[in-house]
């Protein structure tokens, strides 16, 4: 297959397809932190290479719950999240299967609710993180392999969260960028489970 992992630095989602013998390229406004094939730009500049897949991660900080926030509070321009949107809507009308990638947000009240929310924890990596998709012409991913949390007070926790249940992560100028990488387990069911499922 021929798969285009959109707005991924990391490399993670694909490296996971390459490993299993499919082209996969990412693409970001960043450069690849790992080796492999990656375009640094506009997504849309290699939209029509023939893709047979898209796995997007459009940035969430003008349409997560969190960063949300600050716009509601009027600490933010309100257009931040319009062109945010509309970068969504523009990867959800392309014409090949596609699984957009997203915390929970704007996303599912302005354009339409995620097919399904998962959990690293589902898929062998020790933590929580509500992880939405939005899917078209794939199926839902299938857990891999369940992580039991730790109970604090009665609480489930997993090693990602504190006991009182927020993220582990002090605040830091790349803290963004930590938070967004894919899990390894997601990554790896993702290859696993949609590569050759746009395979006619």
């Amino acid at each position: 297959m021929r798969v285009l992992v959109a707005c991924e630095y990391s490399g993670r989602v694909r490296d996971a397809f390459t490993r299993l013998g499919h082209f996969a390229m990412s693409c970001d406004l960043l450069p690849t932190e790992s080796p492999g094939l990656h375009w640094t730009g506009d997504v849309f500049d290699v939209i029509d290479k023939g893709w047979d897949l898209m796995i997007a991660h459009p940035p969430c900080t003008y349409l997560s719950v969190s960063g949300m926030h600050w716009t509601t509070r009027g600490l933010r321009d309100p257009s931040l999240t319009e062109d945010a949107l509309q970068l969504v809507r523009d990867l959800m009308a392309l014409p090949f299967a596609w699984a957009i990638e997203n915390p929970i947000g704007c996303i599912s009240t302005r354009i339409r609710k995620a097919d399904q929310i998962i959990h690293p924890h589902q898929f062998g990596d020790d933590a929580s993180k509500a992880t939405c998709l939005w899917l078209k012409d794939l199926p839902k991913l299938t857990a891999t392999g369940h992580v039991p949390p730790r109970i604090v007070n009665g609480r489930k926790r997993w090693a990602n969260q504190t006991d009182s249940g927020q993220n582990k992560l002090p605040p830091s100028a790349d803290r963004w960028k930590l938070r967004s990488k894919t899990y390894p387990g997601i990554a790896a069911a993702m290859a696993m489970q949609w590569g050759g499922w746009c395979i006619a």
